[in-house]
């Protein structure tokens, strides 16, 4: 890593904490944590708004560190690639291949290379040759009177 970026990188991360601090120690509308730090009695120093001015001041000045800092990054971070950003990619070294065959099977294609089933008389009930016929019904003679 280069001089340069990791001096940016440390200044970034310190604007960053600052701008934390900063906007925590600001005194709100209701209860807020810049009265727990004593930025109540900070208002003797600064005057009377003096402490709201310094520490939004300092907040304004804070942001423009770490936006510049970050433009600084991304500017630092990508003078060093050169190349075209596929060179630096995950697939680098893919090679367009065919899909390989599974083990076993055979390279040719088509309905040749699939197994057939050898075929077994039909054993399945209901087929018109082992429906059984239903038996004749008796013939009924006309009765004869005596």
């Amino acid at each position: 890593m280069s001089l340069m970026l990791t001096i940016l990188l440390a200044v970034q991360v310190i604007s960053a904490l600052a701008i934390i601090i900063l906007v925590l120690l600001q005194q709100g509308k209701g209860a807020d944590m810049g009265s727990s730090f004593g930025s109540g009695s900070a208002g003797s120093l600064f005057g009377a708004s003096g402490a709201a001015n310094f520490l939004s001041r300092s907040t304004k000045w804070a942001a423009v560190v770490f936006f510049v800092t970050t433009a600084g990054l991304a500017y630092v971070s990508h003078k060093g690639n050169s190349g075209p950003a596929i060179e630096s990619g995950v697939m680098q070294n893919f090679q367009d291949r065919s899909v390989p065959q599974a083990p076993g099977t055979p390279a040719t294609g088509g309905a040749a290379s699939v197994p057939q089933v050898p075929s077994a008389p039909s054993t399945v009930p209901g087929t018109p040759a082992e429906v059984p016929q239903a038996p004749a019904a008796p013939e009924s003679k006309p009765a004869e009177n005596k």
